[in-house]
């Protein structure tokens, strides 16, 4: 009979919508407070859009290191290899590199060990496959490093304005500054939730991507090798 009582009770009890909320703070804020907030959400969605395309692009590169693995070494020639990768495959980009490297040994280029310019072909292409897997973390560091403040500056500009009209007002009573005061700092709260995922996926993704590269490296290694074992005496 009680909980029908509280719940007759509950049920009865007038509900007020929250004052003080985001929408409060996007009506009553100026064009500087707007705009710290689109801002960051700007940076949020850049960075999760960097999230998930890199997780992507991660995982292909981990599928075609699982291809090379199973067909390029079984093949009959290192061309032969690289023709059955698939034209997006760092691994076929890195194997025709050393092909390029290992047939264009002539010239001014004759007088550089064969040895010495297969590696620097090899190491060439997977200075440049390395690069590619590193676009778009930059975004995630700088979000990850600049997003608290940019949240905090919202936050400064705000309690200026809201001390300013409080001023203005003669009133300061507790239902007068906590509200522009509690408007102000959710702009620190959103800075600190904009910055925190992207401060731990770029942790992750580059853990990932030294994953990947140890794949490449031990591809390109294995590929300088094979290259130098089948070039003419």
């Amino acid at each position: 009979m009680a909980w029908l009582l509280s719940a007759s009770a509950f049920a009865a009890e007038e509900i007020v919508d929250n004052p003080y909320g985001l929408s409060a703070l996007w009506a009553q804020g100026d064009w500087v407070a707007k705009g710290t907030l689109l801002i960051l959400v700007l940076m949020s969605m850049g960075s999760w859009y960097v999230i998930f395309t890199k997780l992507a692009e991660q995982s292909r590169v981990m599928k075609f290191a699982q291809a090379a693995q199973a067909s390029f070494w079984q093949a009959g020639s290192v061309r032969q290899g690289a023709d059955g990768l698939d034209a997006e495959s760092p691994f076929r980009f890195i194997a025709e590199k050393g092909l390029e490297g290992a047939s264009k040994h002539d010239g001014l280029l004759g007088h550089v060990d064969l040895n010495t310019w297969i590696t620097m072909s090899i190491q060439r292409a997977m200075t440049h496959v390395q690069s590619r897997m590193q676009d778009g973390l930059a975004v995630l560091a700088t979000v990850g490093s600049t997003a608290p403040f940019v949240g905090l500056f919202g936050t400064v500009w705000g309690i200026y304005n809201a001390l300013v009209k409080i001023g203005m007002s003669g009133q300061a009573s507790i239902d007068k500054v906590a509200g522009p005061v509690g408007e102000s700092l959710i702009m620190t709260a959103i800075g600190l939730a904009v910055a925190v995922p992207a401060v731990l996926g770029y942790n992750w993704l580059v853990r990932r991507n030294k994953v990947a590269m140890e794949e490449v490296q031990a591809f390109g290694a294995d590929l300088h090798a094979v290259l130098l074992g089948s070039a003419p005496k």
